[in-house]
């Protein structure tokens, strides 16, 4: 995975902090690309080992282009599928034209780390991240193929018919396309504290597009070259670019979406019916607690935004509730309050999952046909336990909040206390 995107305006990212928090993952995936791009280069020099330099070369700025060109997935991720095609194109090239050039695994990875470093370069100078795990991700992926496709398979591949020949090209990016997902999970799943198998599941369900596009403009590239040599790597530029371009405003679309989606959360608090910070306080709470459960990430991003806009209903009332908390009045209240936010958000016409999340949220979790949904029951949980300890990092009040939720086993689903509470005592300073 990568280092996220720092938008114009924010603070420099902390370099030293960043270095002192690598977990064990991350600093695994880094001493195996060091490795990799070490030995690559000694291979290079102490072998005087002989390649096309215009090619390299050729290959070297596509990638460099691509890096400089990455742009945000959801979920705080990045990808460069420019640079993607052009490192594993690299990797697959058999023919240039009528020359058939001397490409070995180590030249692979020596010229996709360059590539890749040299684009970073003006993110670094603009003070945002250097996407260095995304990087490494992205390597560990091509040297992978690379060395497959270099050393048992290209002695057969070109006797082997077109449609075989295709066939083997789109296996090896399929597998690069999994160790990409699967190293991307492991990172994430160490830095958001998701279950490993939801994880790979989401980077598979997120990377299946781009990783359907890559394949197919790799294949392109492969078989192009053959006929229009390095020329074709200025014609497609053009088309890769549009491509990106759909995915990035997908991307912008979404972010754009939560943003908006945060900003309405914010009026409750403005208008002072809620305290400052329990929207976004209830909305972290509730993601953390349904990662710990399993949600996927679909499932995740629906329960944010309810979690977020879970108040909005106390716009209606003529008096607020002292310091908007929904937990100290009656069921009736909450369940009318819930129905009034509900109904604010169905007139967006596209939030219907989380307008029903909403209006559930005061369903008691047993005793209630039908049952509340997942995403309902761990709202209540987090608001409940926000109105009762809001900011605080007393440990004392934060267990009597937890109490308090287990002394009411119907109206708290008790896995989703359990999970809360691990999430609490990692919210909460350890004592010494």
């Amino acid at each position: 995975m990568t280092d996220g995107a720092l938008a114009t305006g924010h603070r420099a990212p902390d370099r030293l902090a960043y270095w002192r928090g690598l977990d064990s993952g991350r600093l695994l995936l880094l001493s195996v690309c060091a490795t990799l791009v070490i030995t690559s280069f000694g291979i290079l020099v102490i072998g005087h080992t002989k390649f096309d330099l215009v090619i390299a070369l050729s290959f070297g700025a596509f990638i460099a282009m691509g890096e400089l060109l990455r742009h945000a997935l959801p979920g705080g991720r990045e990808a460069a599928p420019i640079a993607m095609v052009g490192a594993m194109s690299f990797a697959l090239l058999v023919k240039v034209g009528k020359s058939t050039p001397h490409i070995t695994p180590e030249l692979i990875v020596a010229v996709s780390a360059v590539g890749m470093v040299v684009g970073a370069l003006p993110h670094i100078s603009a003070n945002r991240p250097a996407g260095l795990t995304g990087m490494c991700t992205r390597l560990v992926a091509v040297a992978s193929v690379a060395f497959i496709f270099r050393v048992p398979v290209r002695m057969w591949f070109l006797g082997w018919h077109r449609p075989w020949q295709l066939a083997a090209i789109a296996a090896l990016m399929v597998l690069g396309w999994l160790i990409d997902a699967i190293v991307g999970a492991v990172i994430r799943a160490d830095d958001v504290g998701a279950q490993f198998g939801v994880a790979i599941w989401d980077e598979l369900r997120l990377q299946w597009p781009l990783g359907l596009a890559v394949t197919a403009w790799v294949v392109i590239t492969v078989f192009g070259a053959e006929i229009m040599g390095l020329s074709e790597l200025a014609v497609f530029v053009g088309p890769l670019l549009v491509t990106q371009v759909a995915f990035r405003r997908y991307a912008g679309i979404r972010a754009t979406y939560l943003q908006t989606v945060r900003s309405l959360a914010r009026v409750t608090e403005v208008a002072e019916y809620v305290d400052d910070g329990h929207s976004s306080r209830v909305s972290r709470l509730a993601v953390a607690i349904g990662r710990g459960l399993g949600m996927p990430e679909t499932e995740l991003l629906d329960l944010e935004y309810a979690a977020l806009m879970h108040d909005i209903g106390q716009l209606s009332l003529r008096d607020p509730i002292p310091g908007g908390a929904t937990v100290l009045v009656s069921i009736p209240e909450q369940q009318r309050i819930a129905d009034l936010g509900a109904g604010v958000i169905r007139q967006a016409g596209v939030l219907n999952k989380v307008a029903e999340l909403v209006r559930c949220q005061a369903w008691p979790a047993t005793g209630h046909d039908p049952a509340p949904p997942l995403g309902s029951m761990i709202i209540r949980a987090a608001n409940a336990f926000d109105d009762l300890v809001g900011d605080s990092t007393n440990r004392e009040r934060s267990a009597t909040a937890l109490h308090r939720l287990r002394l009411d086993p119907l109206a708290f689903d008790s896995g989703v206390v359990a999970a809360l509470a691990e999430v609490a005592n990692r919210r909460l300073p350890r004592q010494m």
